[in-house]
């Protein structure tokens, strides 16, 4: 699947932005007088949020592209050798766990994980839904809430930025598929594109009736795919901020299928997750306990049934061996540890299992990171409703052999947070480098103001978690 713009396309739609520009140029100075803080602005409802929503993107998108090329190749040859592990949870609360990494003494191949709190914080006024970090060195982390509102804090200075309101309904899931952009998806139906310098709305999509459940971001960046309550799949072009495809699940892809396998098949066309594949050669859309594999030509390639409800899926590449992983954590309290061979006629199939949680694996992360003996391993970190987080060595996934049985992985770390109920996950770079203008225009009159600006990313290892859940009801 190919969403380059021809040379063509790439003059119409500089045109259009340099005339969207002019057109929304009043309005934004009209919001800059309403609100002349220093901080992230602040979308209020209504009429304004359609003004806001109009396209505000650089002159010379090209020129933008190879600027931001260099730091994304100088940060991925060298993955971090340590890493942040933040979650939410249903008591409102945010936590912040540095990882480091130690290589066992008699065993090279077994690396153990020591997970330290350096946050944990009431970040929203309700429950925390979702949370992403800025990719290849990035500095910023977003969290979403049922309280409608979008959160963005500067992970390196542990301050809050400010406060995205733009949507009407609670927050589903948070993407950054760059350094420079943030997407949302909510229960209002609508994504909204961010950019990461002045968090101004570039486009807000629109086409799904009803809550979004997920979104996936294609490897290149360049496409996404959401699915919904009204039981579509839609694809987005990113590159042109509009709609490129849509098909209802059940419908198209069960053409052909036996009469039993189209009711069998009918009965979970509500997607819940959608994830790409590492290489962007095929996706898959997860309902309830079932998994559908698909190509980009949104062909059905497999379907495969889960033992247990599935909660979340992920696909990663294996750190040696290089075969496409999929990791599924489910209700059966373990993260199963599919194979996906490159042959699409041939279906996934479980090789291991992680496991160790005694509830329900509620999210799964990963992060590639290096090694005290230079050599790099990949980390998969996993939530679940018992209260803890616990971090596994991907490559102890054996390699595939035929015949060969379904092997067990332990934890090489693991975090208690005494209860509470953890709901999202997202793993972060530590060893990123300063984003030059990361918030042009601002940035000095945020550090000029501090003393009057954002309040800090909670307080460092000073707060119990006893005295945080206070007074609150965590009814959610």
């Amino acid at each position: 699947m190919s969403t380059k713009p021809t040379p063509k396309q790439l003059k119409s739609i500089l045109k259009a932005e340099i005339k969207a520009t002019k057109r929304v140029r009043v309005s934004e100075d009209a919001h800059v007088k309403a609100d002349p803080a220093p901080k992230l602005s602040s979308k209020s409802k209504g009429k304004q949020r359609e003004t806001v929503a109009s396209v505000k993107t650089p002159s010379n998108p090209k020129l933008k592209k190879d600027q931001s090329q260099p730091k994304a190749n100088s940060s991925s040859s060298r993955p971090p050798s340590a890493f942040k592990l933040v979650t939410g949870s249903y008591e409102k609360l945010l936590y912040g766990l540095e990882g480091s990494i130690t290589l066992g003494e008699g065993d090279g191949d077994r690396i153990s994980v020591n997970l330290k709190p350096i946050f944990i914080f009431p970040a929203h006024v309700s429950c925390v839904k979702a949370v992403s970090g800025s990719p290849m060195g990035g500095k910023w982390l977003a969290t979403g809430s049922v309280d409608e509102i979008v959160k963005v804090w500067d992970l390196r200075r542990r301050k809050e930025v400010g406060g995205l309101m733009q949507h009407e309904g609670s927050i589903t899931e948070l993407h950054f598929p760059s350094r420079s952009h943030l997407i949302s998806a909510s229960e209002d139906g609508t994504m909204a594109i961010f950019h990461a310098r002045d968090w101004v709305v570039l486009r807000v999509l629109k086409g799904h009736k009803g809550r979004i459940n997920s979104v996936g971001i294609h490897p290149s960046g360049k496409v996404a795919l959401s699915v919904g309550a009204d039981k579509t799949l839609r694809m987005w072009d990113l590159m042109r901020g509009k709609g490129s495809a849509s098909t209802k699940l059940g419908k198209g892809a069960c053409e052909g299928l036996c009469y039993v396998h189209y009711r069998i098949h009918a009965s979970f066309v509500e997607g819940e997750k959608v994830r790409w594949s590492t290489n962007g050669k095929l996706f898959v859309v997860q309902s309830r306990s079932n998994l559908e594999f698909f190509d980009t030509n949104l062909a059905l390639l497999h379907t495969i049934t889960h033992p247990s409800r599935i909660q979340d899926v992920k696909f990663v590449q294996h750190p040696e061996t290089k075969d496409e992983i999929l990791l599924v954590g489910a209700e059966d309290k373990k993260l199963s540890v599919y194979v996906v061979p490159s042959e699409t006629s041939e279906a996934p199939y479980v090789i291991a299992e992680m496991i160790g949680h005694t509830n329900r694996v509620k999210a799964v992360d990963t992060i590639e990171v290096s090694l005290p003996n230079q050599s790099t391993t990949t980390v998969v970190a996993t939530i679940s409703s018992d209260g803890k987080a616990r971090v596994y060595d991907l490559a102890q996934v054996p390699k595939p052999v035929p015949g060969s049985g379904v092997g067990t992985i332990g934890p090489v770390g693991e975090y208690d947070s005494n209860g509470s109920r953890l709901v999202c996950l997202a793993l972060v770079d530590s060893d990123g480098a300063e984003e030059e203008g990361s918030v042009v225009g601002k940035r000095k009159r945020d550090e000029n103001e501090e003393e009057d600006g954002p309040e800090v990313l909670g307080e460092e290892l000073g707060v119990q978690e006893k005295e945080l859940r206070s007074g609150e009801g965590g009814s959610d």
